[in-house]
């Protein structure tokens, strides 16, 4: 049976990451957290819910000398250059690390103003981070900030209801070195798991069907996952086992996907 790459290069971050990246931010304890990193995670994401379990693994991991197999991404919704940077020095030091992997700009549909950006750009060069990366849901928005060398991630919404980023994004990135890509809500919010959202006579998607959709995407480097409790966690970890896609799988998934985008689109 094929499987997934135990490592993957992040794009033009040249960062070394597992395919399952893990955010913190729902509830699963460090535990689940540091059995996920023994499995080869390592894309830990911080975001504006900085709970316990994910700053204990992270302190943990430090403490026991791991840190360079660690990629630390804090994110920030601050739109002024000041708050952004008190906001992610005080993330470091939550953390007891001076520096983090990756600074992420959080849900910019359009880009963000020069001057956060040559704050952010600042911080790198002073050591605080090593990489910028950016979120959007407006998917038009990544063309030009692939575009743009500052940028050497991107965060991208994608999912088998949403799946736009197919022709929306990677049809236009052209050729020469590309940021590295990653797919967040890949459950889309938990829906393609509700058997009350499926087409008649099928059974909902497990979680782990979810992150093997997006991974067998050959376009994205990284899907994160967000479990709530360890159960979660190994049901995540679980799509590394399995590996890519069927076709008939992939076909399965495709239709369940539509049809949960278009009743949603309903109100149903």
């Amino acid at each position: 049976m094929a499987s997934f790459p135990n490592r993957v290069t992040l794009g033009r971050s040249g960062l070394s990451v597992g395919p399952l990246g893990v955010s913190g931010g729902y509830g699963v304890g460090s535990g689940g957290i540091l059995r996920a990193f023994d499995r080869g995670a390592n894309y830990f994401y911080h975001g504006s819910r900085r709970r316990r379990g994910m700053t204990d693994a992270i302190r943990d991991l430090v403490a026991g000398g791991r840190r360079d197999e660690l990629v630390v991404v804090l994110q920030s919704y601050a739109r002024t250059p000041g708050l952004m940077e008190t906001w992610f020095a005080r993330g470091l030091k939550q953390l007891g690390i001076e520096t983090a992997d990756v600074l992420l700009l959080g849900w910019y549909s359009s880009p963000p103003s020069e001057k956060l950006l040559e704050r952010a750009v600042s911080m790198t060069e002073r050591g605080m981070t090593r990489h910028i990366a950016i979120s959007a849901h407006h998917r038009p928005a990544f063309v030009g900030y692939a575009a743009d060398p500052r940028f050497a991630i991107l965060h991208i919404r994608y999912n088998a209801a949403h799946t736009g980023a197919e022709t929306d994004v990677f049809l236009h990135l052209g050729s020469g070195a590309k940021p590295g890509t990653v797919a967040y809500t890949a459950t889309r919010w938990g829906s393609l798991l509700n058997p009350r959202k499926m087409p008649a006579g099928e059974a909902p998607l497990r979680g782990r069907d979810c992150y093997r959709f997006v991974l067998s995407n050959p376009d994205f480097k990284i899907c994160m996952t967000g479990p709530k409790n360890d159960a979660e966690m190994d049901e995540a970890l679980a799509a590394l086992e399995e590996g890519p896609l069927t076709a008939e799988e992939s076909d399965r998934i495709r239709h369940i996907g539509r049809y949960v985008h278009d009743h949603a689109m309903m109100g149903r």
